[in-house]
């Protein structure tokens, strides 16, 4: 895993000008996931239910083919909706939320574990396991 300073001297020295058309594909996309692997998700407890958030990974979703995920001990196999790249605009990667929301719903309190898989475009799957108190949301 390649340490956030490291990733972020890469950010700086590469060639400029770099544009959100840059992050689309694995190979671009891959180091930031990687550097912000505990930030994947989140849970937020509201309106009598959990929220598992997965903004950092949606944000960072071109580049990616699918994101899913189990919860307490389970595989992760329920895969998250998400909105497709929209590319040749300004920024692909803008979450619009016009019809997908950025959070999967659970009863309150049921969660006490989320594991997740990433697969990228070049067929690659990174996997985390979060315990509930290290990713809730205050």
């Amino acid at each position: 895993m390649m340490p956030r300073h490291l990733l972020l001297a890469a950010l700086l020295l590469a060639p400029l000008p770099l544009t959100a058309q840059d992050f689309t594909t694995a190979a671009e996309v891959k180091p930031i996931l990687t550097a912000t692997k505990a930030q994947w998700i989140a849970i937020r407890e509201f309106d009598g239910k959990d929220l598992i958030y997965f903004t950092n990974l949606l944000a960072w979703r071109c580049g990616v083919e699918q994101v899913a995920w189990g919860i307490n001990g389970g595989a992760p196999e329920t895969v998250m909706p998400m909105e497709p790249c929209h590319e040749g605009e300004a920024a692909p990667n803008a979450l619009k939320m016009d019809t997908i929301l950025p959070y999967a719903e659970a009863p309150l309190g049921v969660i006490t574990s989320v594991s997740v898989a990433v697969t990228f475009d070049d067929g690659t799957v990174e996997t985390a396991e979060y315990e509930r108190k290290a990713v809730l949301m205050p």
